[in-house]
């Protein structure tokens, strides 16, 4: 598949330096972190998944496109990577979702077992900047990683957090999350909670 649109500049480099920032990202759930990379992503994901896409991708992955997506996007992807692609959310290993209200149930994507908790789906979301706030308010976050707790700072809706807590209460199987903002990167780990207010 030819695709215009060139990779990283420096493979190992850029692959290295994102791989270090989304293992913060999830180890420091709530935090804002930047990718720092020079990428021209293709119509439908920003620098950050992008970058993301290209560090965690390879030919034994299986991907999820959430449909919508430009189909510029998915031979990119499979050009740059090498990844193959399912119809099926609950066989991918990632799922690459530009939408946010209309995307499948958390429950939908696989979810581990309990020798293999880590075989489960990670989703990569992209947000609007509107999504994600400066000023630091509700909800806050509990868990791993966390000093007592942490305001999340990307606004997401209730439906949202109700499957995020059945997420949760599965641990230690469920998904992980990074929500994606032009070059900056949130997670989201399972073991990450939502504290009632």
């Amino acid at each position: 598949m030819i695709t215009n649109l060139p990779g990283f500049q420096d493979l190992v480099h850029d692959s290295q330096s994102t791989f270090r920032v989304l293992l913060n990202a999830l180890s420091r759930p709530g935090t804002i972190n930047k990718i720092s990379v020079q990428l021209t992503p293709p119509t439908g994901l920003n620098i950050a998944c992008a970058a993301a896409c290209l560090t965690l991708l390879d030919l034994e992955t299986l991907v999820w496109l959430q449909p919508g997506l430009n189909e510029e996007v998915k031979n990119w992807l499979l050009f740059h990577t090498g990844c193959r692609f399912t119809e099926k959310t609950n066989q991918a290993d990632f799922a690459v979702i530009w939408n946010l209200d209309n995307m499948p149930n958390l429950s939908q994507f696989k979810q581990g077992t309990p020798i293999y908790p880590e075989d489960s789906t990670t989703l990569l979301i992209t947000v609007g900047t509107n999504n994600v706030r400066t000023i630091r308010e509700t909800p806050q976050l509990t868990g791993a990683g966390i000093n007592q707790q942490i305001t999340m700072p990307i606004d997401l809706p209730d439906l949202f957090w109700q499957q995020w807590q059945q997420n949760h209460n599965s641990y230690p199987l469920g998904i992980d999350i990074y929500f994606f903002s032009e070059d900056k990167v949130v997670g989201l780990p399972r073991t990450s909670c939502k504290t009632n207010q």
